[in-house]
């Protein structure tokens, strides 16, 4: 954390909760989770502390078009990909590719200090449903 924020007990619950998690949960989610450690914290103090976590750069906030955003506890760069079957969200474990944010700079000039890429499509566990015959 940055010096001038300290490490709160809700800080510490949210951020173990998005670190032990693969799922990409959304705020609501993680407050359910939160209550279980911490009994009487708000929803609205689950938000504040996401948004302190995010601005911090403790974690990512991940918004792919819905009404809510999901969050992810692994800040370093990498990518995902998001299933428009289920809508589950999972990490994409390959190596980033520095040499864009290179390409870009030469390209436009402009000084890149990250990138973020998503692939959409179908995941397996869809794919082996929609592949599987019908059980009536």
């Amino acid at each position: 954390m940055s010096k001038t924020t300290r490490m709160t007990k809700q800080k510490k619950v949210i951020l173990d909760i998005l670190r032990h998690s693969d799922c990409h949960p959304s705020a609501d989610w993680v407050y359910e989770q939160a209550r279980k450690s911490i009994p009487d914290i708000s929803l609205g103090t689950v938000y504040r502390n996401l948004n302190v976590l995010r601005d911090a750069g403790h974690i990512l906030e991940l918004n792919y078009g819905s009404t809510y955003s999901r969050y992810d506890g692994n800040p370093k760069n990498h990518y995902h990909f998001y299933c428009e079957k289920c809508h589950q969200l999972f990490d994409v474990k390959i190596p980033v590719y520095e040499g864009l944010d290179k390409l870009v700079k030469e390209t436009t000039g402009f000084e890149v200090k990250s990138h973020r890429m998503e692939f959409y499509g179908i995941c397996n566990e869809c794919k082996d449903l929609m592949m599987s015959p019908s059980v009536i």
